[in-house]
């Protein structure tokens, strides 16, 4: 009783998790923490290899370098949060540290919808005009898509951060979910915010449409260019290009597709826990795993930092052998 008295007198709330009474917290805990870890790992290591691989230092590898520091932020924003949660009695998350989720997924997320848009303009510029890409995807255009991508995810979180944490939480402070995502919080509120979900919606459909139109748009010149090459290898190259990129934003986008286009009725807390599991902290794992492993360039990339490693290795041996 003396709990729920402080937290009804507290601007705290309590996040009830991704399974709200877990029969087996330390196995849940070992498999978020695994996926965690090799999430963070591989992403980690993409954007060591694109860094220090001359060979990766193109547009797509820039590109793709910031996809996997959004990735990295973004599964650490939920992620350490919902491992102590399950660890510990008390699964409260201040007022301040709830806007701060909101503010830095909604950053994220939208950031990345913008980038994965603006990925697929990049494999049109190199399938669709090869000759002129050194002109079109040059160190300046590719700053500028970076730079917009940050700034179209945050002008998000600019906006629905201070409308979502100005509403009055009164009575139960307890969010059905594993961090402060807005449709759970909102469900706390003691007045109408329905005009306010409204709203939301249809900024979000509209951020959605900017880059699923330039993807669109994009594979649709790709597909067809590649329907009138001749040459079979040709063709397979132009593939091998795209595809990993086009698993990347059927994973992504069809889950953003779930949690803000699908109305209401389709929505139960549990799925969109599972829902937001999966693009909060399946997805940052996936991404740098379906690039490396599909792409020849970041696999010899990564055996001549092996290489490298192997030699130096050696080189520290036969010193060490020489001086005794």
């Amino acid at each position: 009783v003396n709990m729920e008295t402080v937290l009804q007198n507290s601007t705290d709330f309590i996040l009830l998790g991704l399974i709200t009474h877990p029969t087996f917290p330390g196995f849940i805990f070992a498999v978020v923490f695994s996926i965690f870890l090799v999430a963070v790992t591989a992403n980690m290591v993409m954007i060591l290899l694109i860094h220090t691989d001359s060979h990766l230092h193109t547009p797509m590898y820039f590109l793709l370098s910031q996809l996997s520091i959004m990735d990295t932020v973004y599964i650490c924003i939920t992620v350490p949060k919902m491992l102590q949660d399950l660890l510990s009695k008390e699964k409260t998350i201040s007022f301040l540290g709830c806007a701060l989720q909101i503010f830095l997924y909604l950053t994220l997320i939208g950031g990345e919808f913008f980038l994965l848009g603006l990925m697929a303009y990049d494999r049109y510029v190199a399938v669709c005009n090869p000759l002129r890409y050194p002109l079109l995807m040059n160190r300046r255009i590719c700053l500028f898509m970076v730079v917009g991508s940050w700034v179209g995810g945050s002008l998000d979180g600019f906006m629905l951060t201070p409308f979502t944490m100005s509403f009055p939480y009164c009575g139960s402070r307890e969010i059905n979910h594993f961090f402060c995502e807005i449709p759970a919080v909102l469900k706390l509120s003691c007045i109408d915010t329905s005009l306010y979900q409204t709203l939301m919606y249809a900024c979000c459909v509209l951020m959605l449409l900017i880059p699923i139109s330039i993807i669109s748009v994009s594979y649709t010149r790709i597909l067809l260019t590649v329907h009138r090459m001749n040459s079979a290898e040709g063709r397979r190259k132009a593939f091998a290009t795209c595809s990993s990129h086009i698993v990347v934003v059927i994973i992504f986008y069809g889950a953003a597709f779930y949690t803000n286009v699908l109305p209401q009725s389709y929505h139960t807390p549990e799925k969109d826990k599972v829902v937001s599991a999966f693009y909060t902290i399946l997805t940052p794992m996936l991404n740098p795993l379906i690039y490396s492993l599909r792409n020849k360039d970041v696999a010899t990339a990564l055996r001549r930092i092996q290489g490298r490693c192997t030699y130096s290795q050696k080189v520290r041996a036969g010193d060490v052998s020489k001086k005794y």
